[in-house]
């Protein structure tokens, strides 16, 4: 099974991550979530996928976030996944996704362990 990258094409580090796969000669699945949002219960699995802790998967400093008038410690998982499905720019970029692990690309070569 390819491995699947949630990517966003302006973010540098969803890049870097895509162009490191593919130096690997891994050719992964592009999921352009912005262009295709996530449901609740997509993004419940991508936070048990990558394991620790939801708020990982959260972009605090996003204008949509701030709009919520929460802090991140305020969200609990079905929280954090109900947030990101209403405003996908908050998903952590990119999420690299392969069997069933995860891991977020930041720094890119976070990912790589996933190809073993």
């Amino acid at each position: 099974m390819k491995p699947t990258i949630w990517h966003n094409p302006r973010c540098s580090k969803s890049r870097q991550t895509l162009e490191l796969l593919r130096s690997k000669g891994v050719e992964p699945v592009i999921r352009e979530y912005l262009k295709d949002p996530p449901s609740k219960a997509e993004v419940e699995k991508l936070i048990d996928l990558v394991g620790g802790n939801p708020h990982d998967l959260l972009r605090d400093a996003e204008p949509e976030f701030k709009a919520l008038g929460k802090k991140k410690t305020d969200l609990g998982k079905a929280e954090v996944a109900k947030a990101i499905a209403a405003h996908p720019i908050l998903l952590q970029r990119p999420i690299v996704v392969a069997g069933s692990r995860a891991a977020i690309g930041r720094p890119p070569e976070a990912v790589l362990p996933l190809l073993k």
